[in-house]
C-alpha cells in the first residue's frame, strides 16, 4: 500500500476513476445505439490530433480535443447530407486521420517516445495538468448528459417518435458524437488510442447482459468501468504489465463474467 502515497499513483487512480465513470456513461448510449464503430473511428482519428499537437508544439490533448470534434462533426455532416452512409464516412476519416498523423511524424523527422505512448496509454505518466484537463472535460461531458438525459433517452429508444414530437434528432446526434469525441480524448492518456474504444464499449456491454432497465444498466456500467480502471491499474502494478492493456483485459473479464451469469448469456 506504500505505492498509494506517491503523487503519480494518486493522480493515476483519480484519472482512472473519473474516466471509468465517463466512458461507462457514454458507453451506454454507444452500445444501445450501435455506435461502436463510430467510437473506434474517432479514437483512431485522435492520433492525428495528438501528432498535430506535437508538430505545433502545443498540448497534445488540447489539439486532440479540437481535432476529434472536427472529425465528429465531419462524420455527422457527411452522413446527414444523405449522400454517404455513416459507416462509410467513419471509414474515410478513420484512414485519412491516421495517415495525417503518420505524415506529421515523418515531417518531425524522428521517433518520439512520448507521442507513441499515446497509442497504448501511460496512466502513470498523467501530469497534474492532464488530470485537471480530464476533470474539466469529464465534468462537462457528464453535465451535458444530465442536462439532456430525457432527450438522449428518447432518441436512443424511439428516434422516429422523437422526430415526430419535434425534438432536434440530428442536432442531438451531433451533440452525442461530440461527447464521444471528448470522452475519447480524456481517455487516451490512460488506455491509449488503440484501446480506448474498448473501454467505452465493454463495461456498457457487460451491464447490458444483466438488465433491461436503462437506469440500472447505467449504474452497472459505471460500476464495471470504475472497477476495470482501478482494478486493472493495481493489477498492472503488481504484475508489472502495461496499464492500458491490463485495464481493458480486466474489463473484458468482467464482460464475460456478466455474459455467463446474465439473462442474455
Amino acid at each position: 500500500m506504500e505505492i498509494l502515497t506517491y503523487g503519480f499513483m494518486q493522480r493515476a487512480l483519480a484519472a482512472g476513476a473519473l474516466i471509468g465513470v465517463v466512458t461507462a456513461v457514454v458507453g451506454v448510449y454507444v452500445v444501445l445505439r450501435g455506435m461502436s464503430f463510430i467510437g473506434a473511428g474517432i479514437a483512431h482519428a485522435s492520433f492525428g490530433g495528438v501528432a498535430l499537437g506535437f508538430f505545433l508544439g502545443v498540448n497534445p490533448l488540447l489539439s486532440a480535443v479540437v481535432f476529434c470534434l472536427l472529425v465528429a462533426w465531419g462524420i455527422a455532416g457527411l452522413s446527414i447530407s444523405g449522400k454517404i452512409r455513416e459507416d462509410t464516412a467513419v471509414g474515410i476519416f478513420f484512414a485519412s486521420t491516421m495517415a495525417f498523423g503518420i505524415l506529421l511524424i515523418g515531417l518531425m523527422g524522428g521517433y518520439n517516445v512520448e507521442l507513441f505512448s499515446y497509442l497504448f496509454g501511460s496512466i502513470l505518466a498523467v501530469t497534474p495538468a492532464d488530470l485537471w484537463l480530464t476533470v474539466g472535460l469529464g465534468v462537462l461531458v457528464l453535465g451535458v448528459i444530465v442536462a439532456f438525459y430525457k432527450e438522449f433517452l428518447f432518441i436512443t429508444f424511439d428516434p422516429e417518435g422523437a422526430r415526430v414530437v419535434g425534438l432536434p434528432v440530428r442536432g442531438l446526434h451531433v451533440l452525442l458524437l461530440s461527447l464521444i469525441a471528448l470522452t475519447i480524448v480524456i481517455s487516451i492518456k490512460v488506455v491509449g488510442i488503440v484501446l480506448v474504444s474498448a473501454l467505452i464499449v465493454t463495461p456498457a456491454a457487460a451491464a447490458w447482459q444483466l438488465t433491461n432497465r436503462f437506469h440500472v444498466m447505467m449504474g452497472l456500467s459505471v460500476a464495471f468501468g470504475v472497477l476495470a480502471a482501478l482494478g486493472g491499474l493495481m493489477l498492472s502494478y503488481w504484475l508489472n504489465t502495461a496499464s492500458g492493456a491490463t485495464i481493458v483485459l480486466f474489463a473484458t473479464m468482467l464482460f464475460f463474467g456478466a455474459f455467463v451469469v446474465g439473462s442474455r448469456g
